[in-house]
């Protein structure tokens, strides 16, 4: 049974073991997170999404740590977001395209990393959602960016457009995989 002061964390690792770059062994994942302090460490996939607990501290504390240990532990460079589960279950609550999504691995959202501090971007995001992006879609939530890509997310141009407009200020993951996540969050919390 975890502290009063302890929390629940989800890291988001952006763009490991994607092609042959930034490759990292999950068990290795795990091994880096625990040495740095964490209890109930599981990773989901082999594309860097951790889940973990830990004593309360800011998310971008936590992401720091992580990013600093897989340079010098692992020698990997990757941009880390990290949400506690409260944020993951407000943005999975926040999706407006799951009636029109029903395959969920090809339902994206793209998280933003400190949406407060992107007010310029923000504005080109709800351009975006205002285009014709048929049969697909595209919707703005507070800290997340929804697109659904019935044709593939490769062949998704509103995926592209946002892709290209957010670049490392973003990462994503598919909609099968946050539910993933978000039960894993969920999992120790008794």
């Amino acid at each position: 049974m975890r502290a009063m002061t302890s929390k629940r964390y989800i890291a988001l690792l952006r763009g490991v073991n994607v092609g042959r770059a930034k490759r990292i062994a999950m068990a290795d994942l795990r091994k880096l997170i625990e040495d740095l302090g964490y209890t109930e460490v599981r990773s989901v996939l082999n594309s860097g999404n951790v889940v973990f607990s830990g004593s309360a501290r800011p998310q971008a504390e936590v992401a720091a740590g992580i990013e600093e240990a897989l340079v010098l532990k692992l020698g990997v460079a990757a941009r880390t977001l990290v949400l506690d589960g409260a944020e993951l279950a407000a943005i999975m609550a926040a999706n407006p395209l799951l009636d029109q999504a029903p395959d969920h691995a090809r339902l994206v959202t793209f998280i933003l990393s400190d949406p407060l501090s992107m007010p310029d971007t923000l504005r080109a995001i709800e351009t975006l959602c205002h285009q014709d992006w048929r049969p697909g879609a595209l919707a703005l939530g507070e800290r997340a960016v929804y697109v659904w890509c019935p044709d593939g997310i490769l062949d998704s141009a509103a995926a592209a457009a946002l892709g290209k407009l957010l670049g490392d200020a973003t990462t994503s993951r598919n909609w099968t995989t946050l539910l993933k996540l978000h039960a894993l969050s969920g999992a120790a919390a008794a």
